[in-house]
């Protein structure tokens, strides 16, 4: 049966094992709307975080006949697709007596919202770029699963949004290539997602044009949209030794031109027949383990630990338009 974060939390008797999923929500518009189907149960034969779907590749299609004849037979295309639930979170430690010491700021506390601001961030960054190829304690993100699919739009042109200008004289322009973007999706998408600089400009472009809508999360807090589909702003992913847009801002040759600062933006539909999170059965997706200061010992250790994945069941239920110039 499918859950959201909100749903999990309700069976949670722990209040505070409550509060971090509340965070998580927080933290992240995507992991606050994103179902998951916590169907993954962990057997005793060695092989326990594996998810196995059919992926809808190329729908069937219906015809005309005429008397006597056949139809010419044609099949939906689809591919089997088995993924694993990853485990990613972080631990941090903190001396009994900066704990003691620490005043108006809990020190636990705000440890413990610092990592899950990092765990959601690190979640933000492998849906978009994540490849098991590459890092095989990741999982494969929408980068590597829409290269080369139907739903891969612009790959041979560059939008240039990079100047005042430039907004001024494409946006119509734009708003068309990104219409008949959303056109070539199985229905509408559930939200377009980015950075902050491809959000901060198509917010503004759909404000000139009269598409700039609102609408409150269930936090109370302003989400902007597109003609009703909320922008997702997926923020900075830092990795311990800089700090990047989630979805990159690369040179790039297209064409046979070099071209600078461009960048993409990913549609997405939620629901079990789409774009959804996987996660072990139960309310296991999220936990929490909190220092004991009460136990012998001068330093203390936390940590937040999420298993989870992804999965898309359709490539039309996603897709990406490439080649956005933001600077």
């Amino acid at each position: 049966m499918p859950i959201t974060l909100a749903q999990a939390k309700v069976g949670m008797a722990d209040k505070v094992d409550q509060m971090v999923v509340d965070e998580f929500r927080r933290a992240s518009l995507l992991l606050d709307a994103l179902e998951f189907d916590n169907a993954v149960s962990p057997g005793t034969g060695g092989s326990t975080l594996t998810y196995g779907y059919q992926r809808l590749l190329t729908p069937s299609t219906a015809d005309f006949r005429a008397i006597n004849s056949e139809y010419s037979p044609n099949v939906a295309d689809r591919e089997d697709i088995y993924t694993k639930l990853k485990i990613f979170g972080g631990s941090y430690d903190i001396d009994r007596v900066i704990q003691e010491t620490s005043g108006q700021i809990n020190e636990a506390n705000f440890q413990l919202q610092q990592k899950i601001v990092g765990a959601a961030n690190l979640f933000h960054y492998t849906v978009i770029n994540g490849d098991s190829a590459v890092n095989t304690n990741a999982f494969d993100g929408l980068d590597k699963a829409l290269a080369g699919s139907s739903t891969e739009i612009n790959t041979d042109t560059v939008t240039d949004l990079s100047t005042e200008s430039g907004l001024d004289s494409n946006k119509f322009a734009f708003l068309d290539v990104l219409d008949s973007f959303l056109a070539e999706l199985d229905g509408r998408p559930s939200a377009l997602m980015g950075n902050s600089k491809l959000i901060t400009k198509i917010k503004s472009l759909a404000r000139r044009a009269g598409y700039r809508t609102s609408a409150e999360d269930a936090f109370g807090r302003t989400v902007d949209g597109y003609d009703n589909i909320p922008l997702v702003d997926l923020g900075y992913f830092y990795d311990g030794a800089a700090t990047v847009p989630t979805v990159p801002i690369e040179d790039r040759t297209v064409n046979a031109t070099a071209e600078t600062g461009l960048t993409d933006l990913y549609a997405v539909g939620f629901g079990m027949d789409g774009f959804h999170g996987i996660s072990p059965t139960g309310n296991s997706v999220i936990r929490n383990f909190l220092p004991d200061f009460n136990t012998p010992g001068a330093v203390k250790f936390g940590e937040v630990e999420m298993v989870a994945g992804i999965a898309l069941k359709a490539t039309r239920k996603a897709g990406v338009l490439r080649n956005i110039k933001v600077r």
